[in-house]
């Protein structure tokens, strides 16, 4: 059940990650936060880039779902995916 979880949660990652879509910031927090939950559970980690705003932000989204298993946000990823960017699934 695990592997097969691993390769949706792989299979949405890539669609996500090569979608020319344009998708509304806020929706786009809620991929980059459960992708995060996802690959690094609790284990948060700033960025060292210059754009403080918008890594705050993007941390801030993390740290909400510090609650939610690994398990459980790949399956909300996959969720995302398949509302925002493959109906068909």
């Amino acid at each position: 059940m695990k592997k097969k979880l691993n390769t949706k949660f792989d299979q949405a990652y890539k669609l996500a990650s090569e979608t020319k879509d344009k998708l509304p910031a806020d929706v786009m927090l809620q991929f980059y936060a459960y992708y995060k939950q996802a690959t690094k559970g609790n284990n948060y980690e700033q960025s060292s880039s210059n754009e403080d705003v918008r890594n705050a932000f993007k941390l801030n989204a993390w740290f909400q779902l510090s609650h939610v298993s690994e398990e459980d946000a790949k399956k909300e990823y996959i969720k995302l995916v398949k509302k925002h960017l493959n109906s068909n699934n």
